[in-house]
């Protein structure tokens, strides 16, 4: 399957509210159960099955996950999202100071061909990866101008990334939670969210994203 077919549809495009501005959100510490309401259920037949706000503070990062990239991930220096490409940790560590808070997006899905490199998997991670930035347009509209994803799994938008040359998708691209330096398990374990690790490829499995919010 071509990339061009992959990415026929744009990204979600939401409503504009009449053309109405949204006011920035900026300072707020909260957002409403409302909106977290119409975020869900505008993405369950995507597989979204909850959507957590939680501080800043609870993301836990460490250098020794950039170091699992770069042995044991054949995404490493093949992929625009993914290191080096990726921001380091110093830069990672950076750009929390400027959040305060951020959103942790669940799905789950059983996945018996997990290991293979083929279209139905790739087709499935583009579509996951469109969900997220769906709503990362939407929280823009909303007034939350900082909103950013870090989505789960390398990105698959091409079958083969055009890396070190110019990326095809700049608008669309977006770096892994990993790829972010993010210690996952220890940031779920923060939030007092248990994972367990699937054991085989029938097994239903958790996936997760992060939006940085504000």
């Amino acid at each position: 399957m071509k990339a061009s077919s992959m990415l026929k549809e744009k990204i979600v495009m939401f409503p504009d509210n009449g053309n109405k501005r949204a006011k920035s959100f900026r300072g707020n510490k909260s957002i409403s159960d409302q909106l977290l309401h119409s975020l869900l259920e505008k993405n369950r037949n995507c597989g979204l099955e909850k959507i957590i706000p939680f501080p800043i503070e609870k993301i836990d990062v460490a250098e020794w996950v950039r170091l699992k990239c770069q042995f044991g991930c054949s995404q490493y220096g093949t992929n625009w999202c993914c290191p080096p490409a990726s921001p380091d940790l110093v830069k990672v560590r950076a750009v929390l100071q400027e959040y305060s808070q951020a959103l942790l997006l669940i799905g789950s899905r059983q996945c018996k061909d997990f290991y293979l490199n083929n279209a139905k998997r790739r087709a499935e991670k583009v579509r996951s990866w469109k969900e997220v930035v769906g709503i990362e347009r939407q929280l823009f509209l909303e007034g939350y101008d900082k909103a950013i994803s870090l989505v789960s799994g390398s990105c698959a938008l091409c079958k083969k990334c055009t890396y070190p040359e110019a990326c095809r998708f700049p608008m669309e691209r977006r770096p892994p939670v990993e790829a972010f330096s993010i210690d996952l398990i220890g940031t779920l374990k923060n939030l007092g969210i248990s994972t367990p690790v699937a054991q085989h490829t029938d097994d239903l499995f958790n996936y997760y994203s992060i939006i940085l919010l504000e």
